[in-house]
């Protein structure tokens, strides 16, 4: 008996058992991702990441800055906003060493998906 054969009937029995009955989302239409902004060749990468929470370092970065500028956007104390705004220079200065470091801010695919990134996160 092959495989197939076999996760065949494996799936009628299932079926016939009751099995699917109580799934969720049953009757619902499926939520599909559109990765039309990743490359082929990425995606099943980019959703492995993205399924499990991971974000890059520069990535983070970048969303705690912008988290930083909302607060300090509607701040009221002087000395809270002095610390937001070293707490952004800190964050700023530590997202410039990474991408010098990693030298992205030259790669051709950082130039061509940097907008798509950015637009994602924010």
């Amino acid at each position: 008996m092959n495989f197939t054969r076999l996760v065949e009937e494996k799936i009628k029995k299932s079926i016939a058992d009751g099995d699917f009955e109580n799934l969720e989302g049953k009757g619902e239409p499926l939520k599909l991702e559109d990765l039309s902004h990743v490359p082929e060749e990425l995606r099943t990468s980019y959703k492995i990441l993205k399924n499990s929470g991971y974000l890059p370092e520069e990535m983070m970065l970048k969303k705690n800055i912008a988290e930083l500028e909302d607060l300090l956007a509607v701040c009221e104390g002087k000395e809270e906003k002095e610390q937001l705004e070293e707490k952004i220079s800190e964050k700023l200065l530590r997202f410039n060493l990474l991408m010098e470091k990693k030298k992205l801010s030259h790669s051709r695919a950082f130039k061509q998906y940097q907008s798509k990134i950015h637009n994602r996160l924010f």
